[in-house]
């Protein structure tokens, strides 16, 4: 057994295959993810509500829309839809495993509770653009909520509860029977293990249970000019871009990341991003905040060259000379951080109606 040191980190490695409970790094343990208790009523509740278009502002979108089960909670394309009228400028990051973080969005800017992260994606103009007191009324005009909201404790249908209840349904969007967890890895991905933790470096930012430091980092990341290139997308772009307070936005043509938090004069922190999870990575292709990268072992490439060019990249990032063959092990073992597709009936909401709104025409039609 020996002792090596990369980027600050010591780690112990075995010369045989790991003990994936065993490795830890300064900021976490690379390991099997907790537990989560999980209210059964609340759950539910916030499963209805995570489906249903009512919670957007026209009635036309769910948290669902850009959050697919079938794209493990994410969305198969570079650029996420957003609200109509206008469309999103970042790609949909996997809700699963959201419960294990501690910042959220890809700019970091929320580090609270997922209470707040479900308040800022409801109520956000491009995103689902929803003034939470229609939506109080339009819950409360529904027997199933009304029935749904006392079960689960709440009382009659509120705004604050639906801050408890979606978070309670996110919960049970947790990595199962990944490889990694249940010790059924290939040789392969074996190998790749000992690369990430070893000669690679990944576990430097990946670490963690959740293979994630939750910091910022500039990695290099081509900018994807469609942002600046479809109105709609760049009206989104600027409106968040003022809000937060970006310098000369009508004039930028990157995406400032988490400049939007510290605002360094020398706008070295231009183009920093929230270090994602590795988990369920291969449901949630593209790759990046920006959808940039398609496939992981464009992902493992990018890495291999030491990232992209940014006068502000990360130093932490050099070129790994990795075989080809190391390569390949490299992304056997990030495909064994995926674990049971969360698209059969315990995830999904299978309602008794294909569109919500006829739970309201059926209820008026019985009492009239």
């Amino acid at each position: 057994m020996g002792i090596r040191k990369f980027g600050g980190l010591c780690l112990v490695l075995a010369a045989g295959a790991l003990n994936t409970a065993a490795i830890s790094a300064d900021n976490g343990q690379i390991g099997a993810l907790p537990d989560v208790k999980v209210d059964a009523a609340k759950a539910e509740l916030g499963k209805r509500l995570f489906f249903d278009t009512r919670l957007s502002g026209d009635a036309a979108i769910s948290c669902a829309t850009c959050h697919q089960p079938e794209h493990g909670f994410a969305h198969p394309d570079k650029l996420s839809p957003g609200y109509p009228g206008n469309k999103h400028f970042r790609n949909s990051p996997t809700v699963i495993n959201a419960v294990h973080k501690k910042r959220w969005l890809h700019d970091s800017r929320l580090g609270t509770s997922l209470n707040d992260v479900t308040r800022g994606m409801l109520t956000e103009d491009y995103l689902m653009n929803m003034d939470m007191r229609i939506m109080q009324e339009r819950l409360k005009q529904d027997p199933v909520y009304v029935e749904m909201f006392k079960t689960a404790g709440y009382g009659e249908p509120s705004n604050g509860a639906v801050r408890k209840a979606i978070p309670e349904y996110l919960k049970t969007l947790t990595s199962k029977n990944a490889p990694f967890d249940t010790g059924k890895m290939s040789a392969s991905a074996q190998r790749g293990q000992q690369l990430f933790t070893g000669k690679a470096g990944c576990v430097t930012c990946h670490s963690g249970a959740n293979f994630t430091d939750q910091e910022v980092h500039n990695t290099g990341v081509p900018e994807n000019f469609d942002i600046f290139r479809d109105v709609e997308r760049h009206q989104a772009f600027i409106a968040y871009a003022s809000f937060m307070g970006v310098e000369n936005y009508m004039n930028l043509k990157r995406d400032a990341g988490a400049h939007i938090l510290t605002h360094e004069a020398d706008r070295s922190d231009m183009g920093t991003f929230l270090t994602p999870s590795l988990r369920e990575l291969v449901y949630t292709a593209p790759y990046m905040h920006n959808g940039m990268i398609d496939t992981l072992d464009d992902v493992v490439a990018f890495y291999n060259q030491g990232g992209g060019v940014d006068q502000n990249k990360s130093e932490l990032l050099q070129p790994l000379n990795l075989s080809n063959k190391e390569q390949a092990d490299l992304v056997e073992f990030l495909k064994s951080l995926s674990g049971d597709p969360l698209t059969s009936a315990d995830y999904v909401w299978q309602g008794q109606y294909p569109n919500e709104y006829e739970v309201i025409a059926d209820w008026r039609a019985v009492k009239n």
